[in-house]
């Protein structure tokens, strides 16, 4: 039996003394060729190590067939793309809000800033209910919220229903802040993440830039079918997920690699009864399941040690050691199964509702990991840039020289849906090649802060395309100067941004997606709050050519943040590993 080489060990064991979260080896013929071993990882054609290894249970969402991932995967994104489009449509009934029920613009903004508070408090309360209780109930729950505050909003008569609205709302756009993030690294592996989040974040940008545009047409008919419209589709989607949307979370850890092999533990005989004995790794081979025997309780390791003694279910080793006697279903679950509404976890424990008080505020340690705080920065300054530029468009573009209808104003966001789209291509495709090539000179180690070098093109683009729009709106400039240039070159940052954001952090904390995800939706959107209510106020004060200098000057200093992340970013990482390891292992641990 052949071993496979401490050399590769390190990238895939976070319990491997030399392991560095967020640093992994991509091609395996590297490693090979350097120590002339022969591995037991699972690779691509190409020599690609998966990341993370796939499991050979039919159920494991890694070894979905292709239509299945891609259909679940489109809803993924549809659900993404409709709940930014119906945060962000309010906007464009203020003017006949304001007319017929005479509620203020400063009302409208004040439920702006509770649909940001909504967003991240919701985000951060489900999420131990995804591990605890499966992906797909927080959809139900943030696509039934929003239905709510839809059919609210579309019968708003007074100020408060306009803004309590939109805190159920806000909270629809909850799932697509992290569930969303976590299904798609539940499916697909890291090599294929980039792809994946470039298409999170095109259907992000454009129900952010599309919503408003399409409100626009609505109100032009009549105005309180922005809510309808959102009502039924929100409806029909509810109706679409429960019967169609599988659960994705699957325990890989019941089928993890022990020196490359899988080794089943106890398996039941045919009389029923259980096999109790030590296992050595170098005379174990592995039980494939027959009719008789087709379910096993599989010995969960991750172990540097040859031998475990399994005693009354559980497995002892002389190092490290996870549950086991946990009973694991090898055939093809049902189509009722796949659609269930709750998917409970191994190690959940009755209702689970200390688990959830408990994992609710161990989560909150991701907070200080220095590159959560710097990708929700970056992605919150997104945010902020887009309140502003939502509020010139509605302060200035209605009125003299412009004179523009709601349709009018709601066309100025196809620039930016352009620029969006360009920049998730330039951060996702051009970004996942170079950060191969780096790890191919490297000899297939990739390191997490590669990403981070596609950032720097938004050192030039960010600010010039604030400027632009800012100076030219000012200076009444004609349309093709201030839109295609200065908003088109705002929607590629803001592509370009989130993409990066989160790939850098999806792969500097890999068992953390969920709760890195949860970080910076509360940080970005707490950004996007205070800069909601600062935001009018600072624009009447000063005008738009200096607001918006000041603003280029926070993007700029922060993209220098950049410089000591991509020189230091390993250490932190290695300084923060043993948080990281500690908190995965308290989550995941067996009951």
């Amino acid at each position: 039996m052949t071993e496979e080489h401490p050399e590769t060990e390190k990238y895939t064991n976070m319990f491997h003394p030399d392991f560095v979260p967020g640093t992994i080896n991509l091609l395996l013929e590297k490693v090979d060729e350097e120590h002339d071993k022969e591995t037991h990882l699972k690779t691509t054609k190409d020599g690609t190590i998966l990341h993370p290894q796939p499991t050979d249970n039919p159920n494991d969402p890694l070894n979905w067939g292709k239509w299945t991932k891609l259909y679940q995967f489109f809803l993924l994104a549809f659900i993404t793309g409709f709940t930014a489009a119906t945060s962000n449509n309010a906007s464009a009934v203020q003017d006949s809000m304001n007319e017929v029920y005479s509620i203020s613009y400063d009302s409208m903004n004040t439920g702006a800033g509770v649909l940001f508070v909504s967003i991240a408090l919701t985000t951060v309360f489900l999420g131990p209910t995804s591990y605890l209780c499966g992906r797909k109930i927080s959809y139900i729950i943030c696509i039934s919220m929003g239905l709510g505050g839809l059919a609210w909003f579309a019968t708003a008569t007074k100020t408060a229903d306009t803004i309590w609205s939109q805190l159920f709302v806000g909270a629809s756009e909850a799932c697509a802040e992290a569930t969303v993030q976590l299904s798609i690294s539940d499916m697909y592996y890291s090599h294929q993440l980039s792809w994946a989040l470039t298409i999170y974040i095109i259907a992000t940008s454009v129900g952010t830039y599309m919503g408003p545009l399409i409100a626009g047409f609505i109100v032009d008919a009549k105005y309180t079918w922005v809510g309808y419209t959102g009502l039924i589709i929100s409806c029909v989607l509810l109706l679409v997920v429960l019967f169609t949307q599988y659960e994705t979370y699957f325990d890989r850890l019941s089928y993890s690699q022990v020196e490359g092999k899988r080794m089943h533990l106890g398996d039941e005989s045919p009389d029923g009864s259980t096999r109790k004995e030590t296992i050595d790794k170098e005379s174990t081979k592995d039980l494939e399941p027959t009719q008789s025997n087709k379910r096993s309780t599989v010995a969960v390791l991750t172990t540097f040690t040859a031998s475990a003694d399994v005693v009354d279910g559980t497995v002892h080793t002389g190092w490290k050691a996870f549950f086991i006697g946990n009973s694991i279903q090898l055939e093809k679950k049902s189509y009722i199964q796949n659609i269930s509404l709750l998917t409970p976890s191994n190690n959940l424990k009755g209702f689970g509702f200390k688990q959830y008080i408990h994992r609710l505020f161990a989560m909150l340690r991701v907070f200080w990991f220095p590159p959560v705080l710097y990708s929700g920065l970056q992605w919150g300054l997104q945010d902020a840039f887009l309140t502003f530029y939502l509020t010139t468009e509605d302060n200035d573009y209605y009125d003299p020289p412009y004179n523009y209808s709601s349709h009018g104003v709601a066309i100025m966001n196809i620039p930016c849906v352009i620029g969006a789209v360009l920049g998730c291509c330039y951060a996702g495709v051009l970004s996942d090649k170079f950060v191969r090539y780096l790890a191919t000179k490297r000899g297939g180690v990739q390191e997490a802060e590669d990403y981070l070098w596609f950032l720097f093109a938004l050192i030039p683009i960010c600010p010039i395309g604030l400027v632009v729009f800012a100076c030219g709106t000012d200076n009444d400039y004609k349309w093709p100067i201030t839109y295609i240039f200065g908003l088109g070159f705002l929607g590629f940052s803001f592509g370009c941004a989130g993409d990066i954001a989160m790939a850098y952090l999806m792969a500097a904390y890999p068992e953390m997606v969920l709760e890195g995800m949860i970080a910076v939706a509360c940080i970005n959107n707490f950004i996007g709050c205070i800069f909601t209510f600062a935001c009018s106020p600072w624009l009447e004060r000063m005008s738009n050519a200096h607001t918006y200098a000041i603003l280029a000057a926070l993007q700029f200093a922060a993209l220098l943040f950049n410089i000591p992340l991509i020189m230091y970013g390993k250490k932190i990482r290695m300084w923060t590993k043993k948080y990281y390891v500690s908190y995965v292992e308290e989550r995941d641990k067996r009951i």
